[in-house]
């Protein structure tokens, strides 16, 4: 066992793991946030994805000893600090960008870092940026709306699917 330590969310935690224990399996099982799922486990579907040092990262293919020192950031952290929705999570629900919402964390984790780069994307843009995201509900259309509606662009005109 080894001492790992990292800033999640803003606060600072450590604990004990083995070499092989991934970042996702960390933050679910020893510091009970589960808002990052577990979809695949081959870094296929996103539904684990966090910021690391302030990059997407598929928390499924990182090692927690890999975020020693890090600042890891969660679908936990990205709550105003009253508690309401941000931007982004705002625009999902406004846009029915979710159904069963198992992806719905990592689209969002994913959205964050697309705006951080490119704060007006197309709907190309988000499209391509989102390829490593699968949602087997929504058919993307909604999450790609919402995405362009969080960053402050006029989605009247995208017809709804």
């Amino acid at each position: 066992m080894t001492q790992v330590s990292m800033t999640v969310n803003g606060k600072s935690v450590s604990g004990e793991v083995e070499g092989r224990t991934l970042l996702v399996n960390f933050l679910r099982d020893q510091l009970s946030l589960t808002g990052t799922h577990v979809g695949c486990d081959t870094g296929q579907c996103g539904a684990c994805m966090v910021h690391v040092d302030g990059e997407a990262v598929k928390s499924c293919n990182m090692l927690a000893l890999e975020a020693d020192g890090a600042e890891v950031a969660t679908i936990e952290g990205q709550a105003n600090e009253d508690g309401s929705l941000n931007t982004i999570q705002q625009a999902f629900q406004d846009h029915h960008g979710l159904q069963c919402g198992f992806c719905t964390p990592g689209m969002v984790m994913s959205a964050a870092a697309l705006l951080k780069d490119n704060p007006k994307p197309t709907e190309a843009e988000i499209r391509h940026h989102l390829e490593g995201n699968i949602c087997r509900c929504t058919g993307y259309h909604n999450i790609v709306k919402a995405i362009m509606a969080a960053s402050g662009q006029d989605v009247s005109a995208i017809a709804a699917e």
